[in-house]
Parts: C-alpha cells; sequence; structure tokens
C-alpha cells in the first residue's frame, strides 16, 4: 500500500497540467509546510529565522518543465537575484539549483552559459558555495560531465551523489582528486531496478558505504537524511576515524524533523537546512508527499481541519 502510494504522488509530480494550475493556487493545500515561501524576500526572511536558531541554510527557487529559453534565461537570473539577497542580507546560506530549470533539456551550451553566469555571480557576491542539485537518472551522467568542466574554472560549486544508483560509487571516486563537495542522498525519484536499488535495505547499505568512502577519501560531505540510523552512523565514523567536524556537515528538508535539526546543531554539528521558494512549488511537493504517509497525513489534516 505505502509504495503504491508513493508511485502515484510521483506520477502526479510530473503532470505538466496539474502543475500550470498550481502556480495559480498559491501555497495550498500545505504546501507552506515545505515551501517556506513564493518570493525571494519570503525565502531570505526563513532563512534569517533559521540562522537565529543555530541553523544554516541552502536556498532553492524551485522551478520544472522549463522548455523555452526565455524560461531558462529568467529562472538564471532568479538565481542570481537569490545570491544577491543573500549577500545583501549576510544570512548564512548557499544556493542549490536544478540545471533543467536552466535550460539543459533545450542545449546543454545554453545551460552552460546559464551556470556560468550563476558561478560568477556567486564569486561577485561573496564566494557562495553553489549546489547543483541531481535530478532523474536520465540526467545523471550529463550532470557529472558538466560539474567535471565547471570545477576546471571554479572552486564553488558541487553536486549529489544518490545513494540508489549502482554508479554512485564508481561517481564519487571518479572524482576524488579534487575533494568535491557532493551532498549525499539516498534519491527520491522512480527508477528502473537497471539502474537503481529496488529495495530499501540496499538502498540503505550502500548509503553507509559511500558515505564512509567519500569521508575517507577526504572529500566534503553533506549528509542529506531524516534517518536516525544514518546519523547515528555518522557520528559513530566520527570517533572511529576521527574525521574533523569541518569536513562534514548534516542536512535536513525545510519542515521536517525541525526539533532534530535545532538538537544537531546545539550538538555542535553543521545542520543545513534545504529551503526551496517561488510559485513553482507543485512537483517537489508531490516528492515530499511520495516520501512519507505521514506528511499525507499532515497535509489532510490541514485540509479537513480549516
Amino acid at each position: 500500500m505505502e509504495q503504491a502510494m508513493k508511485d502515484f504522488f510521483l506520477f502526479l509530480s510530473k503532470n505538466k497540467t496539474l502543475n500550470s494550475a498550481a502556480k495559480k493556487w498559491g501555497l495550498r493545500f500545505g504546501a507552506s509546510r515545505f515551501v517556506s515561501g513564493q518570493t525571494i524576500a519570503e525565502a531570505i526572511n526563513a532563512v534569517r529565522k533559521l540562522n537565529q536558531q543555530g541553523l544554516v541554510c541552502t536556498l532553492d527557487h524551485l522551478g520544472e518543465f522549463v522548455f523555452s529559453v526565455e524560461e531558462a534565461n529568467e529562472s538564471a537570473d532568479y538565481c542570481i537575484k537569490t545570491l544577491e539577497a543573500i549577500h545583501q542580507s549576510a544570512v548564512d546560506c548557499n544556493l542549490s539549483l536544478k540545471m533543467t530549470s536552466l535550460g539543459l533539456d533545450i542545449s546543454r551550451e545554453l545551460c552552460m552559459d546559464n551556470m556560468r553566469r550563476i558561478l560568477d555571480s556567486a564569486k561577485k557576491n561573496g564566494n557562495i558555495f553553489v549546489r547543483i542539485d541531481m535530478e532523474d537518472y536520465a540526467h545523471n551522467q550529463v550532470t557529472m560531465e558538466i560539474l567535471n568542466e565547471l570545477l576546471q574554472e571554479y572552486d564553488n560549486v558541487g553536486t549529489v551523489i544518490q545513494a540508489y544508483l549502482y554508479k554512485a560509487s564508481d561517481d564519487i571516486d571518479s572524482l576524488k582528486d579534487k575533494k568535491v563537495n557532493f551532498r549525499l542522498v539516498k534519491g527520491a525519484y522512480k527508477e528502473s531496478p537497471e539502474v537503481a536499488y529496488p529495495n530499501k535495505p540496499d538502498v540503505d547499505e550502500n548509503y553507509k558505504k559511500i558515505i564512509k568512502q567519500h569521508l575517507l577519501n577526504g572529500g566534503y560531505a553533506a549528509v542529506a537524511t531524516h534517518d536516525d540510523n544514518i546519523i547515528d552512523f555518522v557520528k559513530k565514523l566520527e570517533k572511529e576515524h576521527s574525521i574533523p567536524r569541518t569536513q562534514f556537515e548534516f542536512q535536513m528538508l525545510y519542515g521536517i524533523r525541525t526539533q532534530s535539526q535545532i538538537d544537531l546543531a546545539r550538538e555542535g554539528y553543521k545542520m543545513r537546512v534545504y529551503v526551496p521558494y517561488g510559485n513553482d512549488w507543485y512537483g517537489y511537493f508531490m516528492r515530499r508527499l511520495a516520501e512519507s504517509p505521514a506528511n499525507v497525513k499532515f497535509v489532510l489534516k490541514g485540509m479537513f481541519t480549516k
């Protein structure tokens, strides 16, 4: 039943008609729990409040289904405006982005032009770190190739490694000499068993494997998880291998396990909150519902108690 519900919401997340309608709805149906706002000002205000609780952040201007040059350039402009707002407000925050929103599905050249514009702005505005979010498997290899190219020019860029993919360990080793800042995640897209582990226990084991691999390679690890078993595993690795806390951080999503985020920060760990904003929130919201029955219950409760 739980898997069927997950598949249902992942299917809905790719519905372009509903995505278009959602832009007109505003943050309805409980989406405001997971999305900080629709404007840059609202997002910066959310980050400032989290900073005051000892948490650092990364902002993501949500955007999917970009198929025109104008939309791709507009999305890149929003990223640049976000970087400028981060710098001007002096909040402790990075930037996350999706390359499909920058025109990757239109042309690689367009995407690279937009990436360079963004990374140049990040340098100019205090050398802010920029994270390229990893998307579905169809975009995985080109993302790794673009990252490798950008690393020849910039030192403030990294990406995401998804533990459910068989190639995750090879991808980490392919760039181990460059000490890349990787966010390590389990993975949230529905993929074929030909490219991804279909069973959760195997994903969990591979997740632990790549966390240890990347840390022992000397790379910076952003461990993005809400799983206490994984958090405890990282703490154990830290002690067993004398890994400095400057070499890793924990990451969680805005609106999920907020007290755990504060507790980790109070323990002296760097705890970064992934803070999405924008009016193109639909696909992101559907994936959050797919991840957990508890998220669906929260939304249903909110809908029927208003």
